[in-house]
């Protein structure tokens, strides 16, 4: 079957510019964004629950965007006043500079690693009589607690926002040629909300190897992943697939 519909688990991207949408034109495609997760904030009566002290931290660790949103939420509904002396290490560039947000981004001390958890933990290492403070979702990689105790350092992990499956009922009768997943809360999503889901002849797409594992988990046949060295990014994997599947088919 020719490749004309997909159905992107992500919100649709804000800028015109995105390689979706060049995607979509170069192969005459329908391409539509669903977020099949969604977050929800854990009310500070229930983190207060976790009798955690925020101020008893010396710094914070930043996993997500998301991760920093909610941090300084819950701050501001529990009336704390973050001391300027507080650091922030950051699992990429990008998360450290949305932080300006928030703080005044020059007068703080902030530290970054590259993109990976793994990158942070070498940059953690170096500040090891630092008390962490962690916040995270409830569907956080093992990895993080994992990586904190093997550098035996002195943290706590606060779950400040929860990942729900969205209601996506009204897909129901909506067939979609490809579907495409970035996270196992995603493929969870689809089952929860289809519990009879047949792949048939749907083509599913996974970004990165915990998702890989979740399609395969689940039964389902991982027909495209990314990234891998010749496919980077998502939408390249799906460029190269749907040009190799739709060179020879006319339906």
């Amino acid at each position: 079957m020719k490749i004309k519909k997909i159905l992107v688990s992500q919100p649709e991207p804000e800028t015109e510019k995105s390689p979706y949408f060049d995607l979509a034109e170069k192969h005459n495609l329908k391409i539509d964004f669903r977020p099949f997760i969604q977050v929800v904030p854990v009310d500070s009566k229930v983190f207060r629950k976790e009798r955690i002290n925020i101020l008893d931290h010396t710094a914070v660790v930043f996993t997500a965007r998301t991760a920093v949103d909610h941090f300084f939420r819950i701050c501001e509904e529990m009336r704390i006043t973050v001391p300027d002396t507080m650091k922030y290490f950051c699992i990429s560039e990008a998360t450290a500079f949305y932080l300006q947000k928030y703080i005044v981004y020059r007068k703080r001390k902030i530290f970054f690693g590259k993109s990976s958890f793994s990158e942070l933990l070498e940059v953690i290492e170096k500040h090891k009589e630092e008390k962490f403070f962690v916040p995270l979702s409830d569907m956080h990689k093992p990895e993080i607690p994992k990586g904190l105790d093997k550098l035996k350092v002195k943290y706590n992990i606060a779950i400040l926002y929860r990942t729900i499956a969205s209601d996506l009922s009204d897909l129901s009768d909506v067939n979609y040629d490809i579907l495409v997943f970035f996270s196992p809360s995603g493929i969870k999503s689809l089952f929860d909300n289809f519990p009879d889901f047949k792949q048939n002849d749907t083509r599913i797409a996974a970004f990165g190897p915990t998702t890989a594992k979740a399609v395969k988990d689940a039964n389902l046949r991982l027909d495209i992943q990314a990234p891998l060295p010749e496919a980077p990014s998502m939408t390249m994997a799906l460029d190269q697939y749907i040009r190799d599947a739709n060179k020879n088919c006319k339906k």
